[in-house]
């Protein structure tokens, strides 16, 4: 057993003389050392990016040095005492956090050409135009009736008149498209604030929505198209729909860390 560990030292000891020798330290910095290792990533990772100027590890090492430099002072300055910064650190911990304990889960997410089928039946992309009568983030009273006012007063004449949408929408939206009679034209529905979809999904090409309301104010809604499965988007679907099935993993993941934890929420003052 004895003459097994001894060879077997003969065997390491080389090795990690070797690994010393090429993990050799390149600079120091103010007592900071930088080595080769390190130097060799960061210039691996340098020439995943094009840029204008070409890639040199003598660049790539002033970079690391400035970096040294940077940290150094941001130290002396007690820069990670700062609320900012701290907030920007717990920012950095929470989603590095999160993406070690999901990685695996979300890695294993697969969307097939029938996930897509099945979430754009639900889900179709409309080609509409609106009228926007806006309100603010948090409006008053008095602007919400005005607003609601507007756009009932339009939409009764839309009843009688729908020919006249688009001179409508130019003359009353609020809305960057009024120039254009409202049109938005093909918009995905996760592009679509859930009640200006709501109020029109299974609703037939020329249908005219009474006033809805959203967060942004008060919409008339027109519907010129619906766009046929075939002439989708599939990679923007896909992605669409990997979308979700990763926040239903991030949903269920907070969900068992809030059963886990101890939390009391005030809500009468959340009114």
């Amino acid at each position: 057993m004895f003459r097994f560990i001894t060879i077997l030292a003969f065997i390491i000891t080389p090795l990690i003389s070797n690994a010393a020798k090429k993990d050799s330290v390149i600079a120091t910095v103010d007592g900071s050392k930088i080595l080769k290792s390190e130097l060799d990533e960061a210039y691996r990772q340098r020439m995943l990016f094009v840029s204008d100027k070409p890639a040199t590890k003598d660049d790539v090492l002033k970079e690391l040095i400035n970096r040294r430099l940077g940290i150094s002072r941001a130290k002396k300055n007690k820069l990670d005492k700062d609320p900012i910064v701290q907030s920007k650190m717990e920012d950095i911990m929470y989603h590095a956090q999160v993406s070690k304990d999901l990685e695996p889960k979300l890695k294993k997410i697969s969307v097939t050409d029938d996930d897509v089928k099945g979430f754009y039946k639900e889900h179709p992309e409309y080609r509409t135009a609106h009228i926007l009568f806006r309100v603010r983030a948090q409006p008053d009273d008095v602007e919400i009736e005005e607003a609601l006012k507007k756009s009932i007063e339009v939409y009764n004449t839309l009843k009688k008149k729908p020919a006249k949408f688009a001179e409508l929408a130019n003359k009353f939206s609020q809305s960057s498209t009024a120039p254009n009679g409202g049109d938005m034209g093909f918009q995905p529905a996760i592009r679509l604030a859930p009640e200006y979809f709501k109020a029109i999904k299974g609703k037939p090409n020329e249908y005219i929505s009474p006033p809805v309301r959203t967060q942004f104010g008060y919409h008339i809604i027109k519907i010129l198209a619906v766009k046929d499965f075939k002439s989708v988007n599939m990679p923007l679907y896909k992605k669409i729909v990997y979308d979700k099935k990763r926040d239903s993993v991030l949903a269920k993941y907070f969900d068992d860390l809030r059963k886990g934890a101890s939390i009391k929420i005030e809500k009468s003052k959340l009114k």
